[in-house]
């Protein structure tokens, strides 16, 4: 048996490939600065702003295409988002991974900020529903993290107390709220740090990689 009985995991950077490394071939492919993205949306104010309000379902995605590239002083907006997201992908090691602890009998879900669905979806492809037992997009919730609340929700989703579960994110400043809840934590990296971390908190072998 598992020594914990839930695994929650973030989507972006976790089950996909870094989102930083995308943001950047996407300003590369624009004529923009490497960094020029991630700073508009992780540095500045005003796109820090933007961009917790499409998390949090306050605007559309449509509504942030046309905001964001207007900041980065692009003429066109037009799918901005499916541009950034154009080279992320599956994380294929640690999906694996993930679907390994399921069938270990571990519950497994996946409480994701949302991007929104339209017109590019982040989610398509992954059959989140299909491949997991409990699903929590920020925007359903009209919060992301790292409001508290909304870990709390989610536990409720898992049908798990919060000791009994081992929470993966790869950004550090949605750990905390976990952590005071009682859950053991992983900042989220490559998958051959990553998983041997959640391998030691689970008490399972899920990579067959040494």
């Amino acid at each position: 048996m598992p020594d914990r009985a839930g695994l929650i995991l973030d989507f972006g950077g976790v089950l996909t490939t870094p989102v930083p490394d995308c943001a950047r071939s996407f300003a590369r492919r624009e004529g923009l600065p490497d960094d020029a993205f991630l700073n508009a949306f992780a540095v500045n104010p005003v796109g820090k702003a933007l961009y917790a309000a499409l998390e949090r379902g306050a605007i559309t995605q449509t509504e942030w295409n046309e905001q964001m590239a207007e900041r980065l002083g692009l003429d066109d907006g037009t799918n901005l988002l499916g541009r950034v997201l154009a080279d992320l992908h599956p994380e294929s090691r640690m999906l694996r991974a993930v679907q390994a602890a399921r069938r270990a009998g571990v519950k497994v879900g996946v409480l994701s900020n949302s991007l929104g669905n339209h017109p590019c979806d982040p989610y398509a492809g992954y059959a989140l529903e299909a491949n997991y037992d409990a699903v929590l997009i920020s925007e359903q919730y009209r919060m992301r993290k790292p409001d508290p609340e909304i870990y709390t929700i989610m536990l409720d989703l898992m049908e798990l107390p919060a000791e009994a579960c081992v929470f993966v994110d790869d950004t550090a400043r949605n750990l905390p709220p976990a952590e005071k809840l009682g859950m053991a934590t992983v900042l989220a990296t490559t998958p051959a740090e990553t998983i041997p971390q959640v391998e030691a908190l689970l008490g399972l072998r899920l990579d067959g990689k040494v």
